[in-house]
């Protein structure tokens, strides 16, 4: 409420007064480093501005957070070997299709979870979120969540601490990227779980979350409408037989790294208003370090 009696004389269709909030935000951040700059486009500008109703000092906040983050964690720079080991059985991962109008699809089983890892964990979700960003078409900057609940159960929880934080890496870092998520098929059981999580849920992204069951006509439609059945997975109610296959997976990521790496380049690690990124070992580097 008081977000929105700040932003009530900003018009939303003014595209001047668009423009001017943008620009005030782009000012209010300073310099930044060489992959700062690439990080703060227009676009991201925009979804961090939404984020926070439009109010730039609330935007610049959540922004100049989300670059420290990134300085520290370097998600840019997660690679394929670091996380694959995550991937193994198919828990997580971008799939071979789109949604209606394109935008990527992110599909998870947490049932198939096969490592105890937080940092892990942690990381494969960036990784993915980021390689969904990558591949998402010009003009589209949201994705959609596919969640398979088939078989799951108390014993494939992740911890309480994995949990929030995953919650708090999506809504602190990556802003107004959820289009809709689908938790297909959930047990009881998690719907009860689910009560004590969503109060970590911001309100705006808990009204893109949709239960949908297999034998509710009317919840499947409300996928289909999002997700072609053509398209869809066998197991999701739709008629596409694709199935995860690691081996596959990998060497599409691994080409996916080349891009990655592209796309980011090098970075300046001069002092920039406290978003320079800092000379660090490589991920791989440190995943074979934690491990000895």
């Amino acid at each position: 409420m008081f977000w929105r009696k700040q932003a009530s004389h900003f018009d939303l269709d003014d595209v001047e007064q668009r423009q001017a909030k943008i620009k005030e935000l782009r000012a209010a951040l300073g310099p930044l480093s060489t992959r700062g700059e690439k990080y703060c486009s227009e676009a991201c500008l925009v979804r961090y501005l939404e984020a926070r109703n439009w109010n730039v000092d609330n935007s610049r906040k959540m922004l100049e957070e989300s670059l420290k983050w990134r300085a520290a964690r370097r998600p840019e720079d997660i690679r394929w070997l670091d996380v694959s080991v995550e991937a193994e059985t198919g828990k997580m991962y971008r799939a071979p299709f789109t949604d209606r109008e394109g935008r990527t699809v992110i599909v998870m089983r947490p049932a198939k979870q096969n490592t105890s890892s937080h940092e892990g964990q942690l990381q494969y979700l960036t990784y993915t979120l980021e390689n969904a960003v990558l591949n998402l078409p010009q003009g589209q900057d949201k994705m959609v969540l596919l969640i398979d609940f088939t078989g799951w159960t108390l014993a494939h929880r992740s911890p309480f601490k994995t949990s929030r934080e995953s919650m708090t890496t999506v809504q602190s870092h990556y802003p107004e990227r959820l289009s809709a998520a689908f938790m297909f098929n959930p047990p009881k059981i998690f719907e009860a779980s689910f009560k004590v999580l969503k109060v970590l849920i911001d309100p705006k992204s808990a009204q893109k979350l949709n239960f949908v069951y297999k034998e509710n006509e009317e919840s499947m439609k409300t996928m289909y409408n999002h997700i072609d059945p053509e398209v869809l997975p066998v197991e999701f109610g739709g008629k596409n037989n694709v199935v995860y296959n690691h081996e596959d997976y990998s060497k599409l990521m691994t080409k996916d790294d080349i891009k990655t790496a592209s796309f980011w380049g090098a970075d300046s690690n001069h002092a920039t208003n406290g978003h320079s990124v800092p000379a660090v070992k490589s991920q791989s580097s440190l995943t074979v370090a934690k491990a000895s």
